[in-house]
C-alpha cells in the first residue's frame, strides 16, 4: 500500500521508537531518536526487520503523539525510518519535528518520491525494487548494501546519478560481513570517494 500523496496525514503506523546511537554512515557515533514506521513493499531477502514489512500488524500514532516522545527524548536528530517511510506523506511529521527543534533524517530505499522537509537524505537503494530518478538529486547521503561482489558495479552505476556533494558509503550485509569486509576496504582503499559504513549499533549490542 502506498498512501504518499498530495494530502497530509495525521497518524502514520509505528512499529516501533527509541532513542540510541546512529549506527550506520554519514552520522555514525550521534544520539539520535529512531521512528521506525511499518510497512514495506521492498523485500530484502536479507532484511533484519521483515517484521517490519506488514502495516496492519502495528499500531496507528499520532503525529503529535510521535514528536512529543522525540522531543522529550533530549535528542537533536529525529531519524525516520523503517520499512520503508517514504511509502506515507510525511509533511506533517517533518513539520512537526523541525518546529519542535528537532533535526529530520530519512533513511529510504528511494522507491517512492519523498514528501516532507529533510536536513538529511539517506538513500540506500534496493536490487528488489528500483529508486524513483526523483530521488538521487535529493540524496545527501548514498549507503550501499554490499552483499556480493557484483554490489560494487551496482554501487558505481548509482553514485554516478547522486549530486557531487552527496557522500558515498558501502556497509556490508551483516551476515556477510566476514566475507564482505575485507574487500570493502580493499575497494575503499583504490577508491577513496568511498567510504566505510559498519553496523556499530550491532557491535555495541544496542538497537
Amino acid at each position: 500500500m502506498n498512501i504518499n500523496s498530495s494530502t497530509s496525514i495525521s497518524t502514520l503506523p509505528l512499529m516501533e521508537s527509541f532513542y540510541t546511537i546512529q549506527g550506520e554512515g554519514f552520522y555514525q557515533g550521534h544520539a539520535a531518536y529512531f521512528i521506525r514506521l511499518a510497512g514495506c513493499d521492498v523485500g530484502c531477502v536479507w532484511c533484519d526487520v521483515k517484521e517490519s514489512w506488514d502495516a496492519s500488524a502495528h499500531p496507528v500514532v499520532g503525529i503529535n503523539e510521535i514528536v512529543r516522545s522525540a522531543k522529550s527524548s533530549g535528542t537533536e536528530i529525529a531519524v525516520i525510518t523503517g520499512g520503508e517511510p517514504a511509502m506515507y506523506n510525511l509533511d506533517l511529521l517533518t513539520t512537526e519535528l523541525r518546529s519542535a527543534g528537532l533535526k529530520t533524517n530519512i533513511e529510504t530505499s528511494g522507491a517512492y518520491p519523498l514528501t516532507g522537509g529533510w536536513d538529511w537524505v539517506c538513500l540506500s537503494p534496493k536490487k528488489f525494487k528500483a529508486p524513483h530518478p526523483s530521488v538521487f538529486e535529493k540524496a545527501d547521503e548514498l549507503k550501499i548494501i554490499v552483499y556480493n561482489k557484483s554490489d560494487f558495479d551496482w554501487a558505481e552505476e548509482h553514485a554516478a546519478k547522486v549530486k557531487d556533494a552527496c557522500q558515498l558509503f558501502l556497509q556490508p550485509e551483516w551476515s556477510r560481513e566476514k566475507e564482505m569486509l575485507p574487500l570493502i576496504i580493499d575497494y575503499v582503499k583504490k577508491n577513496p570517494k568511498w567510504k566505510v559504513s559498519l553496523q556499530i549499533h550491532k557491535y555495541m549490542n544496542i538497537p
